[in-house]
């Protein structure tokens, strides 16, 4: 089991770039291992960031894969709130758009960048 730390890299998760940037990380190790995503710590995390870090990878797995793949640790409620918001948001647009225009989660990804 890999622990990833937020809080090694910063106390506020704010922006989509930075989300973008440890999702980059995060995917490898979701491949090899069961992940511990450790929020203890981190004071703040936005909801882009959640969305791009976080709810983005149900684009590159399916939900049930990224629950067996990933467990959280440390998250406050007021962050909890805004990272199930995020997924529960990325999964209805996902829905939505699989619905309306078949795509590929390629294609979504590219769509949603």
């Amino acid at each position: 089991m890999i622990t990833f730390k937020f809080n090694e890299i910063s106390e506020y998760l704010g922006t989509r770039q930075l989300g973008l940037e440890i999702r980059t990380q995060l995917l490898p190790l979701l491949s090899k291992d069961k992940v511990v995503l450790d929020f203890t710590g981190v004071k703040i995390v936005a909801h882009s960031f959640a969305d791009e870090c976080l709810a983005k990878l149900m684009l590159f797995m399916p939900v049930e894969e990224l629950k067996r793949k990933s467990t959280f640790k440390g998250l406050s409620q007021p962050n909890k709130n805004i990272v199930m918001l995020a997924f529960a948001q990325r999964a209805q647009q996902m829905t939505l758009a699989k619905n309306t225009n078949p795509t590929t989660s390629t294609d979504m990804e590219n769509k949603n960048s």
